[in-house]
């Protein structure tokens, strides 16, 4: 938005600070230019004012009821759903912070609705949102007629369902009758800024109309705000210590042991979580890079290029945004296939200014790895498989998995940050039984989840389903897993190594095979739960499932879904995929 011409020069600023308000203002977007003024109002109101009167001023308005609801995966969508209610506290709203998992259409509050919702996978709502969204999605589900919404969608432009359910809702709840107060806002990974706006708009435009001056004026409790401690989770420090290569010489794959130690005494973790690592780009990519965009000679864009930005990922929009840039023919869809930006810089190959490029990438975001250790274990242990792959005449590496295991050397310090999952915790109950299914690295978890029970004398049963390619190559943590069999922390081991037998065999034969067993635990009580790859594992899985229970109960595939569902809002079916 430009500002009016000779409005600035007649300021008091200096030039250097006219300039970046003129800046500031061409660059922003309507929202946010009704954000900055109802915050500099704001700022000029609490300036005048004493804190008590103010204070008084805004108990003085009854607040207005408000729902913030959220569909989490990786806990981005909740963070800001609790953002959200905490800025809707200080503008003067009651709002109700509510998880979907723990509702369902019909017992939603009256009134008011903003949603914020991430995409996972290829367009998939986050599991403990399922039962949710299906029954909004069902033909009988409850009409929304009196009810005002937003939606705020989270997703990955990298995958072609991108915020597919961020737009499911938007869409069904207009459907059922509810009024859309504010278009649906669609965030990539750089959602940080864009939600921020985006929640203090839509927050505005929720708030009751008292005047046109009342409603150009977003109050903001300046007192409040400053004393909030930052909510970025912490960053930790751990000295890799350890770096061990469990698959054989002969696998086809690469899977790594690492231990990381740290001295830092307000680390906990529990079994379930993850760490978030920030990786460093292959510096004979960024090279690459940086030669194919015609900038050799900048230096000083190296270290951007290998640590703040994807340069990795192609998307959609980015073969847009090159074409306009380079005015180029934009290549068709299908290039994005098995291709990265090297591929698009060197097949329309045109000279970038260093801001021309950066302004094509996406930020580099963190790389998650669950914990595979029990903080009895006394260190954080990862279980990592190099990505290595070959694609249109290149040769392509994990970002972050090759990062750890070829390029950090032993006693380099690592920066990372603690990603508790909450839902994927072992029972509160050490009786009760568990079931836990996690091919590969998906036993990552799992490892973590039997040395807390061994450490902690839990009577609970213990049951788990691991596959890989071959026995004697890819047996990941084969003598503890022995070991624990042999003591009987581990009730029983259903092992699947695909490559043994002509048949390929994996973990869900293995499931199917034991399927009457299986089902007697589950009406024990068992939680079950997957880690693994989201793809194949997971849905092959799931669809497993559905069929032990179909055969089990003698019910239709909608009977065995809904009992499914029933597990997921009970807590007893548990994912971590990826």
């Amino acid at each position: 938005m430009t500002p009016p011409p000779n409005v600035l020069r007649a300021s008091p600023f200096a030039e250097d600070q006219l300039q970046l308000i003129e800046r500031l203002l061409r660059e922003a977007s309507p929202e946010q230019v009704q954000w900055l003024s109802g915050y500099l109002a704001g700022f000029q109101a609490a300036s005048r004012a004493k804190e008590p009167a103010a204070s008084a001023a805004v108990a003085a308005r009854p607040r207005v009821p408000l729902t913030i609801l959220y569909a989490s995966e990786s806990g981005n969508g909740e963070a800001l759903a609790r953002a959200a209610r905490k800025e809707a506290q200080r503008s003067g709203f009651a709002p109700t912070l509510l998880d979907m998992a723990d509702t369902a259409p019909e017992r939603l509050p009256p009134g008011d609705l903003v949603v914020i919702a991430s995409t996972w996978g290829e367009g998939d709502p986050p599991q403990r949102a399922e039962p949710f969204m299906a029954a909004l999605l069902a033909p009988g589900a409850p009409r929304q007629e009196g009810r005002r919404f937003a939606v705020l969608a989270l997703g990955d432009r990298a995958y072609a369902n991108f915020c597919a359910t961020g737009r499911m809702l938007d869409s069904r709840l207009a459907e059922l009758g509810a009024e859309r107060i504010a278009p649906l806002e669609e965030c990539d990974l750089d959602y940080a800024a864009a939600a921020r706006a985006w929640t203090t708009a839509t927050l505005a435009a929720f708030a009751p109309r008292e005047s046109a001056t009342e409603a150009a004026v977003i109050r903001v409790d300046f007192s409040r705000a400053a004393a909030e401690p930052d909510e970025s989770p912490p960053r930790f420090e751990a000295e890799l210590t350890e770096r061990q290569l469990l698959s054989s010489s002969r696998s086809s794959s690469e899977v790594w042991h690492l231990e990381l130690t740290h001295e830092t005494r307000d680390l906990a973790w529990e079994p379930g979580d993850s760490v978030a690592f920030a990786p460093r780009n292959d510096p004979a990519l960024v090279s690459a890079v940086l030669e194919a965009a015609g900038l050799v000679g900048e230096d000083p864009l190296r270290p951007a290029l290998a640590d703040r930005y994807d340069i990795t990922t192609l998307t959609a929009p980015q073969l847009s945004a090159y074409a306009a840039l380079t005015a180029t023919p934009p290549l068709p869809p299908s290039f994005l296939e098995g291709r990265q930006l090297i591929d698009l810089l060197e097949a329309a190959p045109a000279r970038l200014t260093p801001g021309e490029l950066t302004g094509l990438l996406r930020p580099l975001p963190p790389r998650l790895y669950s914990v595979a250790s029990a903080p009895e274990a006394g260190a954080i242990h990862l279980l990592v498989s190099a990505v290595r792959w070959q694609s249109h005449g290149h040769a392509r590496n994990g970002v972050a998995s090759v990062d750890l295991v070829a390029r950090r050397n032993a006693g380099e310090r690592l920066l990372f940050t603690l990603r508790p999952n909450p839902h994927f915790r072992l029972p509160a109950d050490p009786g009760c039984p568990i079931i836990m299914i996690g091919p590969g690295t998906g036993l990552a978890p799992f490892r973590a989840f039997l040395q807390r029970r061994e450490a902690a004398g839990a009577g609970g049963k213990n049951w788990l389903f691991f596959g890989a390619r071959n026995f004697t190559h890819d047996f990941l943590y084969q003598l503890e897993i022995q070991d624990w069999l042999s003591s009987g922390v581990l009730t029983r081991a259903s092992l699947a190594f695909s490559r043994d037998q002509p048949e390929k065999i994996y973990v869900q034969h293995r499931m199917w095979e034991a399927r009457e067993e299986l089902w007697r635990w589950l009406e024990d009580g068992a939680v079950l739960y997957v880690c693994g790859d989201a793809k194949a594992m997971a849905r092959d899985v799931h669809a497993t499932l559905l069929s032990i229970i179909s055969d089990a109960t003698r019910c239709d595939a909608e009977g065995a879904a809904v009992w499914l569902r029933s597990a997921i809002a009970d807590g007893r079916y548990k994912r971590d995929v990826y």
